[in-house]
């Protein structure tokens, strides 16, 4: 079941790879998800949680609520707090208007991880339909 989901995640960045427009994505990213990234703060985080989010964080392989996404999320700050500032950083982005993903890299204090989410617009304002957080 994982090794499906990876790659249907790998569909959607390939598809996704396809129709990058010439501007850089990485501008239109709240600048929110990035801070929530860098200080671990997995409220401001679930602020642009869907209402099910598609999360995979260590041993956490699911569809959870945006509650539950935020709680497991939170655990994972508790054990593994990012360095600060530079903590979290972009590596690739791409998409189109109402469907972006982000790649990058999380560093803190128990180690790398790498961070990939899908954000999709809905009603005018962005929600993070897929979050994953990997040991790199």
């Amino acid at each position: 079941m994982l090794q499906i989901k990876r790659i249907l995640f790998l569909i959607i960045l390939i598809s996704s790879v396809a129709t990058v427009s010439a501007h850089s994505i990485q501008d239109n990213i709240p600048n929110d998800i990035v801070l929530s990234l860098r200080t671990g703060n997995a409220k401001l985080l679930s602020g642009y949680f869907n209402q099910n989010v598609e999360l995979v964080v260590l041993d956490n392989d699911n569809v959870y609520s945006k509650a539950q996404a935020q709680q497991i999320v939170n655990n994972f700050f508790i054990n593994f707090r990012p360095l600060g500032e530079n903590a979290f950083n972009v590596i690739h982005d791409g998409g189109k208007a109402d469907a972006k993903y982000v790649i990058g890299k999380l560093k803190t204090e128990k180690g790398d991880f790498r961070v990939y989410f899908l954000l999709k617009k809905n009603e005018g304002k962005e929600y993070i339909h897929q979050l994953r957080i990997e040991k790199q």
